[in-house]
């Protein structure tokens, strides 16, 4: 009975033996299959806006439609030139169209009823400019205007580059030789040396504030600042010598 169980243990021995060296040679295999190495690399750059659009609008109210309109036409002339004196061009300014509503007076129990109570009239005024310092200058002065009895709104300024695409390209190619350099050194001590690029997988680019390290899987476009900080991912995979 023992000679018989010390031959089962010793059968279930080879057969674990046998199963260790068969996986362990397809993982070797595997590797010396493969014979890649996947790296990260990125890089950034700070970069400043060379354009700005923005927009406020102008909105006036009166009992009757005419007065509401006739306040909006004496008031929008005044913020045109104020924005003028402050340095925006005429030709930078483009009106939209005019929006109107009326208001509707409510009952003892707070529902709307059938009377106006007065007249809404409202237009907005679209800055181009290619001096987006100046656009943020003006920006914080606006509210300047609610001392000559005009109610404005200024939206914030959004502010572009216009050499992103031609940026984008060169942080890329930055990002493929920072990822180069961090392969190198994780071969360094295996002996190993990098070889030719099997392939190059751009990630999602980052614009961000410039103070900013904010990431999303999804990219960030920001154009709330002047100064943006544009960050290039790429994921390469490099053969090994």
């Amino acid at each position: 009975m023992i000679e018989k169980l010390a031959k089962i243990q010793v059968a279930m021995l080879g057969l674990i033996l046998g199963l260790c060296l068969i996986i362990g040679a397809s993982v070797l295999s595997s590797n010396f299959k493969k014979n890649e190495i996947t790296v990260t690399g990125s890089a950034y750059e700070i970069v400043k806006s060379d354009s700005a659009s923005w927009k406020v609008q102008v909105s006036t109210k009166a009992p009757t439609s005419v007065e509401a309109y006739n306040k909006l036409m004496a008031q929008v002339p005044t913020v045109a030139e104020f924005l003028v004196q402050s340095g925006i061009k005429k030709e930078q300014i483009s009106y939209l169209g005019i929006n109107n509503y009326p208001t509707y007076k409510r009952d003892l129990k707070g529902n709307y009823t059938q009377d106006v109570a007065f007249y809404n009239y409202d237009q907005v005024l679209k800055i181009t400019s290619d001096e987006p310092e100046l656009v943020d200058k003006v920006y914080l002065q606006i509210p300047s205007l609610i001392q000559k009895g005009i109610t404005i709104q200024a939206y914030p300024p959004e502010y572009y580059y216009s050499e992103l695409n031609k940026k984008k390209a060169e942080l890329l190619k930055a990002a493929t030789a920072d990822a180069k350099v961090r392969a190198e050194g994780m071969l360094k001590a295996t002996n190993n040396r990098v070889g030719k690029i099997s392939s190059v997988k751009m990630g999602v680019m980052q614009i961000t504030p410039a103070d900013s390290n904010e990431v999303s899987d999804w990219g960030i476009n920001d154009s709330s600042t002047i100064d943006k900080k544009i960050t290039a991912v790429a994921n390469v995979v490099f053969s090994v010598k």
